[in-house]
């Protein structure tokens, strides 16, 4: 058996980089920088993936694929975009390669030179904006709720499996409205649907909030986001929905004729989220045995483990078991009866402990004979014999349960590190504790830039629910009109 993780106490970096690996989520490839999500990686992706693109579709969405590279003139159109992204960008010069005469495997053919160099996508909607020229006429062309599942890439220097890595997926939104008021809804519906996804089926709590104008996307007027808390008292925004204004149909020339038969520019929106998800949901949960999974998300939500001796034993427990596994699928649980022989029990419980695995059941003959089944949860890692009469409904209760406790476990562990601060010596040692500080600013970058400088904290978002409260900024003195929260960040 493989030696325990690295405790979350000790090293937490460590401690997440270990469990990604050992739980079978993700390894870093060949290519510096770039990741491969294994399968059972991938599996929980792909549950985020079906629950969002079902939201997104209840909400007259449609998908559609857009090119991975970009002409460089395209980024250039949007001034405040390309300065937001230049120095992430990856960049197509040539497109053959040939032998080297020298014998030193293959060279760039320099005969090969492209006429217009093309980006490798680092978001799309210089592509998509293009494209919408030519799509919209008339107010009857509007609105456009498009989305598309892809990858992008953003040359990063210091990369982290999930939270930071050069190539990444995602989902990008990109609509187009007649009314500025349109877009805004459209704005502020799907930072809701990102929350509720992150609470109902990530079970992680999160605040809404808005970004300030030094964190907004490069290219947007407006930029709100979901913050969570992971278990080191950092933050991590998990999603974001940016009000574009008119800017990137301006900048493509983008207009239709309005009801009163006038040229009017198109007003846009942007949002996603991205496999950073991953990220979160290992973080927010997870313990120093392994990943705890949410059982929505989980790709195995209920295990279940035979105990026996000889074929005669495992057929018996087979008899009572398959009919359960039968049910539990009819409801919509996955489930796996793993009779696999290569490995003891207590490797296979290990194992199912590490992978996050909601709900375990072990079964032996004695357990037949005593009409019971041993059931143990992940979560709180209570191991229970329960009659075997009527578990079919147990464990269906019990991963709600589930998915209701870890959610409130991750509240309550925010609530709990959560402060108000009202001067800088306090602040300066809140800081270091870790945590969410609700704190007063006086709205200026300046002194938003000389926090972070000094104490490498961001003004993660003005929450949309925070009341107006006369203050001082806890830097400067000056006068602040409401609290926002600062944290350090991923």
């Amino acid at each position: 058996m493989s030696k325990s993780l690295p405790s979350r106490a000790e090293n937490y970096s460590e401690w997440y980089n270990e469990l990604v690996k050992r739980a079978d989520l993700a390894e870093n490839s060949a290519v510096r920088g770039c990741m491969i999500i294994k399968p059972y990686g991938y599996s929980i992706w792909e549950k985020m993936q079906r629950a969002l693109d079902d939201m997104f579709k209840e909400t007259g969405h449609v998908n559609a694929y857009f090119p991975l590279l970009i002409p460089k003139s395209f980024l250039s159109k949007e001034a405040s975009h390309v300065e937001g992204f230049a120095k992430e960008c990856a960049v197509v010069t040539h497109y053959r390669l040939k032998n080297d005469p020298n014998g030193h495997g293959v060279i760039v053919d320099p005969e090969a030179k492209l006429e217009e160099e093309l980006i490798i996508r680092p978001t799309s909607e210089t592509v998509i904006w293009s494209t919408y020229k030519n799509w919209v006429q008339s107010y009857r062309d509007l609105p456009i709720l498009m989305n598309q599942w892809a990858n992008v890439m953003r040359w990063e220097m210091r990369t982290r499996l999930f939270l930071r890595t050069a190539e990444f997926l995602w989902q990008e939104g990109h609509t187009a409205h007649a009314t500025k008021e349109e877009a805004v809804v459209e704005t502020e519906q799907m930072l809701n649907i990102y929350s509720e996804f992150a609470e109902t089926f990530m079970a992680m709590p999160v605040i809404k909030g808005r970004k300030t104008a030094n964190e907004r996307f490069a290219g947007a007027e407006d930029t709100y986001c979901i913050e969570a808390m992971m278990q080191d008292g950092k933050a991590l925004q998990a999603g974001t929905s940016h009000f574009l204004g008119q800017n990137f149909a301006k900048a493509f020339d983008v207009k239709f004729l309005n009801k009163a038969n006038q040229q009017e520019f198109v007003w846009g929106t942007s949002w996603g989220v991205s496999t950073r998800l991953m990220g979160a949901l290992i973080m927010a949960h997870s313990d120093d045995q392994g990943l705890v999974l949410p059982p929505k998300l989980a790709p195995i939500q209920v295990v279940i483990v035979p105990i026996y001796k000889g074929e005669e034993q495992l057929n018996n427990i087979k008899s009572k078991i398959d009919p359960l596994v039968a049910a539990l699928k009819k409801r919509g649980i996955s489930v796996k009866f793993d009779i696999s022989e290569n490995q003891s029990p207590g490797f296979k419980f290990a194992e199912y402990e590490l992978k996050g695995v909601p709900v375990r059941l072990a079964i032996g003959n004695r357990d037949i004979e005593n009409g019971t089944i041993e059931l143990a949860r992940r979560d709180t890692r209570v191991k229970t014999n329960l009659p075997f009469e009527g578990i079919e409904q147990v464990i269906v209760d019990t991963l709600d349960d589930i998915q209701i406790s870890i959610y409130q476990k991750a509240l309550g562990f925010r609530a709990a590190n959560t402060f108000e601060v009202n001067t800088w010596d306090e602040f300066l040692v809140k800081i270091e504790e870790g945590g969410f500080l609700s704190a007063h600013w006086d709205g200026s970058p300046e002194t938003e830039e000389k926090i972070k400088e000094l104490t490498k904290a961001t003004i993660r978002c003005i929450p949309l629910d925070s009341q107006e409260e006369a203050g001082k900024c806890i830097l400067t003195g000056n006068p602040s009109k409401q609290r926002v929260i600062f944290a350090r960040a991923y």
